[in-house]
């Protein structure tokens, strides 16, 4: 699977944790509470979480504070469809890391997903 690729939210639904911790860019997949129902190996070693710390928790409010914005966490919220990416600053409990987030939500699914690509 690549970052950018059409399809990959349909890959994603049918990747089990083994697929997703292969992946070169890190997974966030959430429930459509924004719960995190999975969080892979390249998204931990980015972010300096565990996945046993962050796996049930809300990402927005509980496991990166620094997306509960406009710019991220209100994407999801105010979208029944959202396929977007943007150039972004992760800043909470690490150093200031640039990464590109691509937004992926289909509430048809019953998952929406937070890729992060480190620049």
């Amino acid at each position: 699977m690549e970052f950018a690729q059409a399809d990959i939210a349909d890959r994603l639904d049918s990747a089990d944790s083994r697929t997703l911790d292969l992946l070169s860019f890190g997974v966030v997949k959430m429930d459509l509470d924004d719960v995190v129902l999975e969080y892979n190996e390249a998204e931990s070693r980015l972010s300096g979480l565990s996945k046993s710390s962050v796996v049930g928790r809300d990402f927005f409010t509980q496991v990166a504070p620094c997306t509960n914005n406009y710019m991220v966490a209100e994407r999801y919220h105010e979208h029944d469809i959202l396929d977007e990416t943007i150039e972004y600053v992760f800043t909470y409990r690490m150093r200031p890391t640039k990464v590109r987030l691509r937004m992926l939500k289909n509430a048809r699914r019953n998952f929406q997903y937070l890729l992060v690509e480190a620049l």
